[in-house]
Formats: C-alpha cells, sequence, structure tokens
C-alpha cells in the first residue's frame, strides 16, 4: 500500500495516533506513509448515543480501534461477527462487495479501511430504515 491520503478543509480535524490535529485556513492534502498509523476523521466520528443501528454499531467498533480506545486483538472478533451479521441482511452485489472489502480490511488490520467500507453501507441501512418504520 503506498500510503493514505487524507483531503482535509479548512479547519477540518483529524485524530492521528491518538492526538487531535487541525488543519489551517486553506484546503490540504496529507500523505499518511507509515503503515497502521491509526487515523480517523473526526467529522466522521460516531458518538456512542450514535450507535444505534447495525451498521453504526460495527462502525464505532472499528472507530474505537483508530482512536486507541481498544486494540485490534479485542475488537477482531466483534468486527468480524458484526460483518457476517450484516451480509445476512445486506445481500446486494454492492452491499456484498464492500462487506468483503471490510472483512479483508480486518484481517489485514487496516482500520481505516475497514471504517470507509463499512460508512458507505449507512445511506443504504438509513433507507431500509426508513422502509420498515411505521408511519
Amino acid at each position: 500500500m503506498s500510503g493514505l491520503v487524507l483531503k482535509l478543509g479548512p479547519k477540518e480535524r483529524v485524530l492521528v495516533n491518538g492526538a487531535v490535529i487541525e488543519n489551517g485556513d486553506r484546503r490540504t492534502r496529507l500523505s499518511i506513509k507509515t503503515p497502521n498509523a491509526n487515523i480517523l476523521r473526526l467529522r466522521d466520528a460516531i458518538h456512542p448515543e450514535e450507535a444505534n443501528t447495525p451498521v453504526r454499531r460495527v462502525c464505532y467498533i472499528a472507530q474505537l480501534v483508530l482512536s486507541g480506545d481498544t486494540t485490534p486483538e479485542e475488537s477482531r472478533t466483534q468486527l468480524l461477527r458484526g460483518i457476517e451479521q450484516l451480509s445476512q441482511v445486506l445481500t446486494d452485489h454492492d452491499s456484498r462487495r464492500q462487506l468483503t472489502l471490510a472483512t479483508e480490511a480486518v484481517i489485514e488490520e487496516q482500520y481505516y479501511q475497514v471504517l470507509k467500507a463499512l460508512r458507505s453501507l449507512l445511506p443504504r441501512e438509513e433507507r431500509l430504515l426508513a422502509g420498515t418504520r411505521p408511519s
């Protein structure tokens, strides 16, 4: 892997290995070259009370690894189990592809990629849940 490229807007914050870094007044692009660096865009962060749907709960577990609040060893089984449970419900081709990417990323301990793949499922989950709620 050639590294992760982060494109940050003005004043955007990102958590890198436990340190909060805030961008300046202009857009910028950062290349993260260190393998396995823990990176989390704070604008994408899910707060504990927001982890209230199946996809959000699994995203939150990946986020805990990136923030350093849990270790990969502690979360690996939970992530793989959560992804497996999601794959039993989200059976369309695109969802399966994202879940496969998330699984591979867990195995490779690429937790930013895990979170990225899972977050792509949030709009689909929202649509599905909206269709099942009583009017």
